[in-house]
């Protein structure tokens, strides 16, 4: 495992009904949901270090912070920009941008910690 600060990556979507407030259940509004913007950020979390992890390995989330900016409606394009800053032993932590074509939408950190795969599951299903 080769993990140092600088690494990058983003996902980009166009947000679907799928993808609202209204439909996941976090709100009663067709805009993009704050559960969803963090999965996304936690997502790009996992591009930016996939490569650099043994075949064994995965991360897991363990705390994020998270500001939700402004509301971004059925069919904008959000890019979820992530960079990981800091790597102290396994635990890892990426600050994340969500923009739009025109604003920032969201911000904040991610926090992971990378686990052996088959341990962290045999020890989740005890």
């Amino acid at each position: 495992m080769t993990l140092t600060p600088g690494l990058r990556a983003q996902v980009l979507i166009m947000v679907e009904r799928e993808d609202t407030a209204a439909k996941v259940g976090s709100g009663d509004v067709p805009v993009l949901a704050t559960p969803r913007l963090l999965a996304l950020a936690e997502a790009a979390t996992l591009e930016a270090v996939r490569p650099h992890l043994a075949g064994s390995q995965t991360s897991v989330g363990t705390r994020v912070q998270l500001e939700h900016l402004a509301a971004s409606p059925v069919g904008a394009h959000v890019e979820v920009s992530v960079e990981l800053i800091e790597v102290d032993g396994r635990r890892l932590v990426f600050s994340f941008t969500a923009r739009d074509r025109a604003k920032t939408v969201g911000q904040g950190t991610v926090e992971r910690v990378v686990v052996d795969r088959a341990k962290f599951l045999e020890r989740a299903t005890r």
